[in-house]
């Protein structure tokens, strides 16, 4: 056992000092108050304030308000529809600051270098099959040759970026040109033959920019030939390449997959067990798979589209995280039916309005679950189960697919009720979860006790 809780150990070490899985991690934390934010433009435009999916149309009376739904609709568009821009920037900034750079100027080159690789330029065609007009990006050579044979002559142009790899599409692509590009300028940067001096009289400001102009300008022609080279090889842009060879295909995979997950959730489980924040270890990685996926659903739901994918982040959080890592609620709950210890009442009362906001350290130390072999065996079990129940009422039927971002500290229940759109099945299917959580632990709980009893005994 101890053996193993070194080698996790030294696995959670090296995450948590991990340049690049801490960048990434850091980044969508400091973008959440976005994504709620986008998360309410959602929930006002289409669960309250619409009269074909939302309280509208029950309630007519609440549609006086729908003159504010382009305020709410630019708010979410502005935020998650523009997710991929806010990650891009904030983990160049991240990577930045880790290689000693301060200022709010590598988060801008993040940008830049994104929007480098975004399609921006594109032409328009005349279809003469459909006898109406059509755009295609104007750097996709090969897609515009295929085109031209059924569109005919380009009759225009126009500039533009493609909304679709600004959002959740372009996710994978924001994170690579955040850490790598900014490890090329970074490269350039500590290169003192490549910086521009300036005199002493010089303001800071302006001698700092000197500096670093000609690192910009390097690491500009860099990326900018990296997407040349893939237009060339491929006809299609990096932004597209990345999407369709590697974030589409991990997210086919693992989108509707419940044995990927529960392996995801053992291992937290088990970094848990250790005393090591298991979310925080594999956040770097969970959240660049599971985050598209949900923003994929929520843009779904609000196109009024079938919504695709059973996981995603909020699903997660709804069946596998309530009440905390390891879904300690129902511990919790079967402590205060069951024990007769008055310690673990004690821990399991203070425990239990903390639980409700899923924050569940005062059970997982206190009791504690921390390299214990007899509570362990349900806190690894019981996200696995739950997950299992949630991906079977999903599939069923009985519980609408998750549509909406919800705060990670809203209750349970309530969770459930906003996360599928408003939706009293969502808030049921939690209900069941929450009983299921309470039968894995409770039989653990009677050994975990009989056992304590033991000892306590003994030591009289």
């Amino acid at each position: 056992m101890d053996g193993f809780a070194d080698a996790l150990g030294r696995a959670g070490a090296w995450a948590g000092q991990n340049k690049y899985l801490g960048a990434i991690k850091n980044a969508f934390q400091n973008y959440m108050p976005a994504t709620i934010a986008g998360a309410v433009g959602v929930l006002w435009c289409n669960v309250l304030v619409n009269n074909q999916t939302g309280l509208g149309k029950f309630w007519s009376g609440i549609m006086v308000l729908e003159v504010l739904n382009p305020i709410f609709s630019a708010m979410q568009f502005a935020t998650i529809g523009c997710i991929s821009i806010g990650i891009c920037m904030l983990v160049g900034q991240e990577i930045a600051e880790a290689n000693g750079e301060k200022g709010a100027y590598p988060a801008v080159l993040s940008f830049i270098l994104l929007l480098m690789v975004t399609p921006t330029n594109f032409s328009i065609f005349y279809d003469t099959k459909k006898k109406a007009a059509s755009y295609i990006a104007a750097n996709r050579t090969g897609a515009i040759d295929a085109a031209t044979k059924s569109f005919g002559k380009a009759v225009g142009s126009f500039s533009a970026i493609e909304s679709s790899y600004i959002a959740a599409t372009g996710l994978f692509t924001a994170l690579l040109v955040g850490i790598i590009g900014l490890e090329i300028y970074n490269m350039f940067r500590k290169n003192d033959h490549l910086k521009i001096k300036m005199p002493e009289q010089v303001p800071p400001g302006v001698a700092k920019a000197f500096e670093v102009l000609i690192p910009t300008v390097l690491t500009c022609i860099v990326v900018g030939l990296v997407e040349l080279v893939v237009q060339l090889l491929t006809g299609s842009e990096l932004n597209a390449l990345i999407f369709n060879s590697v974030q589409k295909p991990l997210q086919n995979i693992i989108g509707n997959n419940i044995v990927a997950v529960c392996v995801l959730y053992i291992i937290i489980s088990l970094f848990w067990c250790v005393g090591i924040h298991g979310n925080n270890m594999v956040s770097g990685v969970k959240e660049p798979i599971f985050r598209p996926l949900l923003y994929a659903n929520v843009t779904a739901f609000r196109k009024g589209e079938k919504i695709p994918y059973v996981f995603n982040l909020t699903m997660l959080q709804m069946f596998g995280e309530f009440g905390g890592s390891g879904v300690t609620i129902g511990l919790v709950i079967a402590i205060l039916i069951f024990s007769k210890r008055e310690d673990n009442r004690t821990i399991a009362g203070i425990s239990l309005v903390p639980g409700l906001f899923n924050i569940n350290e005062t059970v997982t130390f206190g009791i504690p679950l921390v390299l214990n072999p007899i509570l362990d065996i349900p806190f690894l079990l019981a996200p696995c189960v739950c997950l299992i129940v949630g991906y079977i009422l999903i599939n069923i039927g009985f519980c609408p697919k998750i549509v909406v971002e919800v705060p990670w500290t809203c209750p349970p229940v309530i969770f459930g009720f906003i996360a599928t759109g408003g939706n009293i099945f969502g808030a049921i299917s939690q209900l069941i979860v929450i009983a299921v959580s309470f039968l894995v632990y409770t039989p653990f709980l009677f050994i975990y006790e009989r056992q304590q009893n033991k000892e306590s005994a003994a030591a009289e």
